[in-house]
């Protein structure tokens, strides 16, 4: 059985790594080279930041205290530093980088998920931003097959 804590734990870590993919968001939205994806990139990133405001509703909710930015350990931070490198070689390097950040955000997803000893109301929160979260991954996979072809 898991305590308030662990529960307040692991929005916490959601809200950490949503913060993470909205910030991976706004910098591809600067580095990418079509207006497309720069629109598409930004409504992604406020997105995001809708989602981690969600989440840290609900870390209060648990009597927590929210996490209120990311972490620069977190993976799909250091995937997205990866686009300044990326940026030389042009959407489709920026759009790959973006789809990798997705996998991760969405593996943190599924794992979370996973926990069944979560409150109805923090599940809902969960599965809420998961569904954005899914709608955004499976978005740039399709996106990056595209572009590939």
């Amino acid at each position: 059985m898991h305590t308030n804590e662990d529960h307040i734990k692991l929005v916490n870590g959601l809200v950490e790594t949503t913060i993470d993919s909205a910030d991976g968001y706004e910098a591809a939205a600067k580095e990418a080279d079509g207006a497309r994806f720069k629109d598409l990139f930004e409504q992604r990133a406020q997105e995001r930041r809708t989602i981690a405001v969600e989440l840290q509703r609900e870390v209060r909710r648990l009597g927590g205290e929210p996490k209120d930015d990311g972490t620069i350990l977190a993976a799909a931070h250091r995937v997205f530093l990866n686009l300044k490198d990326a940026v030389t070689k042009g959407d489709q390097a920026v759009v790959d980088e973006v789809e990798a950040g997705e996998d991760h955000i969405k593996a943190k997803y599924e794992k979370a998920l996973q926990d069944t000893d979560v409150d109805v109301q923090t599940r809902a929160a969960i599965e809420k931003a998961w569904t954005s979260v899914k709608s955004g991954h499976d978005q740039m996979r399709d996106i990056k097959h595209m572009l590939k072809h």
